[in-house]
């Protein structure tokens, strides 16, 4: 229902490349710069700067952006909200989650999904944002929810939510205040999720921007889960890095603190993952509900 041409001008904004939105979208070159032409003459405006064979958005075109972005976004829920007055379905989906999404994120998710959904019969596997992943590929799961950087090509990632890591401690005999430089990580004892997870991904790459290897720090002990790392941080003066999501009643209750590190955020995505060109059926469903529920995560 929503105008094609909203679509292929978002498409041509993003990648800003007429052919790059032509190989995303399955139209012809021709087809592209036809649609972006109509709405020029629309609106009676240039939306696309052109210096030869590069393309920049002028002011009326970043505007444009901004309102095309919302208008699809809504066109997307009313379809979402329209198509359940008419079905009810039903059938199995295999879901798979990383460790930090699976505890902290998908439970009140996936409750009011069975609410939702009553017939949908729903599994979760548990793992790490690799394994998951891995899982995803050799099809023992429908769709995944990872986190952390990289990414794999016969995968298609959209994201989900926003995440932000801390680095917490408790109440010990540290003798370090409230904010640290990324080089004092260097004398401080850590424990850290393990290799593969999406949460060891982001802070590695964090480091590596102040030139600074993994390899190089006191690491204590690598952990396969957020929980163990706070229980270990309970009997070990070290510090932890987890997800701000995972220790919010830690933190009102005065059982952990945030050490801030000065000049290194650690932001990264919950994404779906699901292998390319799958794009219906109930993992769908559920992420068309995902989508619409996540304001309240």
């Amino acid at each position: 229902m929503s105008d094609f041409r909203l679509k292929v001008f978002q498409s041509v904004a993003k990648n800003l490349s007429f052919t790059k939105a032509s190989q995303e979208l399955f139209v012809s070159q021709p087809a592209i710069t036809k649609h972006i032409q109509e709405l020029e003459a629309a609106y009676q405006t240039r939306l696309f700067d052109r210096q030869g064979s590069r393309i920049s958005l002028t002011e009326a075109g970043k505007l444009l952006l901004e309102h095309c972005e919302r208008i699809l976004e809504d066109y997307k829920r009313l379809e979402y909200e329209m198509h359940l007055l008419h079905n009810e379905y039903t059938g199995g989906l295999k879901l798979g989650a990383s460790t930090t999404v699976a505890q902290y994120v998908l439970p009140p998710l996936l409750a009011s999904f069975i609410g939702k959904f009553p017939h949908v019969n729903l599994s979760l596997l548990n793992g790490n944002s690799r394994e998951i992943e891995a899982a995803l590929q050799e099809h023992r799961i429908d769709l995944g929810f990872v986190e952390g950087v990289f990414r794999l090509p016969n995968i298609k990632y959209t994201t989900f939510l926003k995440d932000e890591l801390a680095v917490v401690r408790t109440g010990s005999k540290l003798a370090i205040g409230e904010e640290i430089t990324p080089e004092e990580l260097l004398h401080l004892p850590l424990v850290l999720r393990e290799r593969g997870s999406g949460t060891l991904d982001v802070f590695e790459r964090a480091l590596q921007q102040h030139n600074i290897k993994l390899s190089s720090l006191q690491v204590l002990m690598y952990l396969g889960s957020t929980e163990s790392i706070k229980l270990f941080l309970e009997h070990t003066d070290c510090l932890g890095i987890v997800s701000i999501r995972s220790i919010t009643r830690e933190l009102y209750s005065g059982q952990l603190r945030v050490v801030e590190i000065k000049d290194m955020p650690m932001l990264r995505d919950f994404s779906f993952a699901q292998p390319q060109g799958q794009e219906s059926g109930l993992a769908q469903v559920f992420m068309q509900f995902a989508m619409h529920y996540n304001n309240k995560l």
